[in-house]
């Protein structure tokens, strides 16, 4: 079944879409209004690569200069382009994708872009191979700062596979940033099998706590999610098929931090974002929950202490000491408690 699943992918991004027009769905289009420098950046990727463009959110997280970056399931190279601008010529870009026609669009265009970024030489590479079996392509281990993904892993047949490679690949403090499609309930079987539900992105998404539990196994203990938007299934066969099934596209960025725990823990720790991160000197996004306003201490838990002190983002901030005592759940008293606290505070002994 996974050859049969692979080569229908590999034909229906090969052949059947011969650009972003093709597309049933809204899944595998960006709604993201993009800062200015972004912009710019994606202005200058060569038309033929944009034209070929499948994702379904914005894989180009702050901070990137100098860093390794790994693009999973890379297609015709857009974000792998985008990317080598924003790490600069001292940083690299691998892409990996499985399809041929996909990846011969992204080599044609190679020497392009290297003049047209006045770059010596090229800082990308494009590699054959799936992101499910990335220990075949003899990528070291703990080799990228950052790994993105774009509306892919959702293809993978084996899911849990992808996400201990990234966990393999990635340098301690390292980060996945990938943006992908979710559903609020698990698809059923026989979707799953229909060929066009799988290539438009919809019957291979998971269930947003299936998500979160192959995360955790890998080692990602705390996903943050940094975006997301509702997806429309804008053809009626595909919207009959799908019934009542809701999907959503979303960001998320997952550290390779073993210090991180399970809950959001309160040690009584702030940071206080600097304003020195490039092209963000107001505020710098973090998450969902999180903007850093500049020279404002946050409190923060725990985790996102130690995301923001063993990152690449650590020299962009100010932090209060480390590990303290712990006063609880992070938040509200009593959050994350099965527990009545009102009750409690008006009780007194083990009978009270």
């Amino acid at each position: 079944m996974e050859r049969i699943v692979h080569a229908e992918v590999q034909n229906y991004y090969g052949e059947v879409l011969q650009s972003t027009d093709d597309l049933k769905t809204s899944a595998c289009c960006s709604a993201e209004a993009l800062p200015e420098y972004l912009g710019a950046a994606l202005a200058r990727v060569h038309d033929e690569v944009r034209a070929r463009y499948y994702g379904c959110g914005l894989v180009l997280p702050e901070a990137l200069g100098g860093t390794s970056v790994l693009d999973l399931g890379c297609g015709a190279g857009r974000d792998v382009y985008t990317l080598a601008q924003l790490v600069g010529p001292d940083g690299f870009v691998v892409g990996v994708d499985m399809t041929p026609e996909q990846l011969a669009v992204a080599r044609r265009h190679e020497a392009w872009h290297v003049e047209r970024f006045g770059y010596r030489q090229s800082n990308v590479e494009f590699i054959d191979g799936t992101i499910e079996r990335l220990d075949e392509t003899g990528l070291a281990d703990e080799r990228f700062d950052i790994i993105v993904s774009n509306c892919v892993i959702n293809l993978a047949m084996d899911k849990q596979a992808v996400l201990d490679q990234a966990w393999r690949l990635l340098r301690p403090g390292g980060e996945l940033y990938f943006a992908d499609i979710y559903s609020d309930r698990r698809i059923p079987a026989e979707l799953t099998n229909d060929p066009v539900l799988y290539g438009e992105c919809l019957s291979g998404a998971l269930y947003w706590n299936d998500f979160l539990t192959l995360a955790r196994r890998a080692g990602f203990v705390d996903p943050r999610l940094v975006t997301d938007r509702p997806v429309s299934v804008d053809d009626p066969e595909l919207a009959d098929k799908v019934g009542a099934i809701r999907f959503f596209s979303a960001t998320c960025r997952l550290f390779k931090l073993p210090e991180l725990e399970p809950g959001h823990e309160d040690y009584g720790q702030s940071v206080t974002y600097l304003g020195t991160a490039p092209h963000y000197p107001e505020a710098l996004p973090f998450d969902k929950q999180h903007a850093f306003a500049t020279g404002v201490a946050t409190p923060v838990c725990g985790n996102t202490w130690h995301m923001l002190a063993g990152s690449r983002l650590s020299g962009f901030f100010d932090r209060s000491e480390g590990p303290r005592v712990h006063v609880g759940a992070f938040g509200e008293a009593g959050q994350g408690l099965p527990f009545d606290v009102e009750a409690a505070s008006s009780r007194t002994g083990c009978c009270g």
